[in-house]
């Protein structure tokens, strides 16, 4: 029975308080609404969920673990993590796998007491529980209050997840307005890191790269970063920074775009690659700039990944696929052959629209660097959602345009 019919019900379970019943509405909902997100917690018969936003807003599976797998080629003896940020413990359960012992902070105390109850439940690879330290408190206090760094017992990871809202529950997105505060924390951070310890930052998929990264440059921390855009299903949902080694603090920062929900290889580059290239502001003089477009039928279209565009490789991925940037503000790119191993969406041009030769009904209306909204073009075209076709609005080389296309 779903939760939303269950909580109807109530007369039929009036042995309960209402806080049991509460409890119990929790419990429901919380499995019915992380059952695909989180499959391994919804096979422990046990588990405890919590409020709805807490389940809201924690990370996938899928991308608990992918966090966890960029720690696979790390070397650590002995092994210790301390997540500053445990929340509901999804961040925390996967990424201990890879150590010997695991500190969980939190404020909530809910969320404790929650943790502390799931994470001593029997698994497959842990009989006896994962066996995590819960501390009931505030990064700073924690870190305040911890003695490892007099003691020589340090982290090997420290990961932090800040709350990207301020007093009043508006998003922030500056890297210095969230809570904690990283980078008025670093200093102490980095006291608690091993020599070769590194930091991992989950940040908001709003969050400015660029910015982000020259805050951190300019805060006196010798750490340096790389950065992972993750996106499932072609949305972006976390960013993450990655400290390097001490070894390795000289190289250039890599920026490595994946979607988890597809077979596409990550594209990784580096600022200094992308900054280095040229704009080919169009696919071909005799086709794109020929009056009319009398030859663009036939030709492909293609828009990288969320992953791709978040990361900014506007120019390299034109490069890297032997494709032709439509303008230099358009990210819309085009081939007269089809490629198969694009990381992203595909379309074939059937025809140039126009209100004098077209008598489409309906359309999925997209736009890109376009004078008009999606909204907008419906309207003015009395279009209808939905079909198997496409009409696509962009700039190509200055003109604003507009293509009729079918999907990949």
């Amino acid at each position: 029975m779903q939760a939303a019919d269950l909580a109807l019900q109530r007369n039929k379970y009036k042995h309960l308080s209402y806080d049991e019943w509460r409890w119990f509405l929790q419990q429901v909902e919380g499995r019915e609404r992380t059952a695909d997100k989180l499959p391994a917690f919804a096979a422990i018969d046990e588990w405890w969920y919590p409020v709805r936003l807490s389940c809201e807003q924690c990370s996938s599976e899928l991308t608990a673990k992918y966090k966890a797998s960029l720690l696979s080629s790390f070397i650590f003896h002995p092994s210790s993590l301390l997540d500053l940020t445990g929340g509901y413990g999804v961040d925390t359960y996967f990424l201990s796998e890879h150590f010997e012992h695991t500190d969980y902070v939190e404020q909530n105390a809910e969320l404790c007491r929650i943790a502390e109850h799931n994470f001593s439940l029997p698994t497959p690879s842990h009989p006896n529980g994962k066996g995590i330290c819960i501390h009931h408190s505030t990064a700073e206090e924690f870190l305040s209050n911890d003695k490892r760094q007099t003691t020589n017992d340090l982290f090997d990871l420290i990961y932090l997840d800040p709350y990207r809202r301020d007093s009043h529950g508006g998003k922030v997105f500056r890297l210095e307005d969230c809570m904690p505060n990283v980078v008025e924390l670093l200093p102490v951070l980095l006291q608690h890191l091993t020599p070769d310890g590194r930091l991992m930052l989950k940040l908001s998929p709003m969050l400015d790269l660029t910015q982000a990264l020259k805050t951190l440059a300019v805060s006196h921390s010798p750490l340096a970063f790389d950065v992972h855009v993750v996106a499932v299903r072609n949305e972006v949902k976390e960013v993450l920074l990655l400290s390097r080694p001490q070894s390795a603090l000289s190289h250039q920062t890599t920026i490595t775009a994946v979607d988890l929900s597809k077979k596409d290889q990550a594209f990784v580059f580096t600022r200094e690659e992308e900054a280095s290239l040229t704009v080919q502001r169009s696919y071909s003089e005799t086709v794109l700039q020929q009056s009319g477009l009398t030859g663009v039928v036939g030709l492909y279209i293609y828009e990288p990944n969320a992953a791709i565009l978040k990361a900014g490789a506007y120019k390299l991925v034109a490069q890297r696929f032997g494709l032709a940037k439509l303008d230099v503000n358009t990210h819309l790119y085009a081939s007269d052959t089809l490629l198969n191993n694009f990381p992203g969406r595909v379309w074939r041009i059937n025809s140039q629209f126009t209100i004098h030769n077209s008598q489409i009904e309906h359309a999925n209306v997209l736009t890109r660097n376009y004078p008009l909204t999606p909204e907008q073009l419906k309207k003015k075209y009395r279009l209808k959602d939905g079909g198997d076709l496409y009409l696509i609005g962009c700039r190509v080389n200055g003109k604003p345009m507009l293509f009729v296309a079918n999907r990949i």
